[in-house]
């Protein structure tokens, strides 16, 4: 069984994707640092001189070259544009939609330049929140809110309806 973490930026995939892999004993993937690797430059130069469409499939080709079991994997934000990806890890196990409010990630987000989010020039993260809501919702398993607990108790919450 695999566990596939989505949701906004800012919302703590990663963090709580290590702790749970942890906890779990399982092997942690971040599809953000595999597109890094591959490509050799951060995410925000990807976006900056490649475009957000060529961005948006470069994810796709790093969650397509996912395989194996006992994995946390900590997706991109983004990963929801595009169906193909999305159906390939719901085949790789189940997906635990990470949600909190837009107002929580405003103030978490700070460097919004050099974090690499994938977004349109003139969009907010509230805009983005709006947008992408939906997509989380139609491809989540389960739906973990977030507001106001630590990590250990999401983690926690995540390992009893999944274990």
């Amino acid at each position: 069984m695999n566990i596939i973490l989505i949701g906004m930026p800012g919302v703590g995939k990663s963090t709580i994707g290590v702790v749970l892999a942890k906890a779990l004993g399982f092997e942690f993937i971040d599809t953000d640092l595999i597109i890094q690797e591959n490509e050799q430059v951060p995410l925000h130069e990807i976006i900056k001189e490649k475009g957000l469409e060529t961005f948006l499939s470069l994810e796709e080709i790093a969650i397509l070259t996912l395989k194996g079991d006992n994995m946390v994997i900590a997706t991109g934000g983004s990963v929801v544009y595009k169906a193909e990806g999305m159906n390939h890890l719901k085949s790789l196990g189940k997906i635990v939609y990470l949600k909190t409010h837009y107002k929580v990630l405003e103030k978490r987000i700070r460097n919004m330049k050099t974090r690499g989010i994938a977004m349109g020039k003139n969009k907010t993260i509230k805009d983005i929140y709006w947008e992408r809501k939906v997509l989380y919702e139609k491809y989540a398993d389960y739906i973990i809110p977030c507001k106001g607990r630590t990590v250990e108790k999401i983690v926690g919450i995540i390992k009893k309806k999944l274990c």
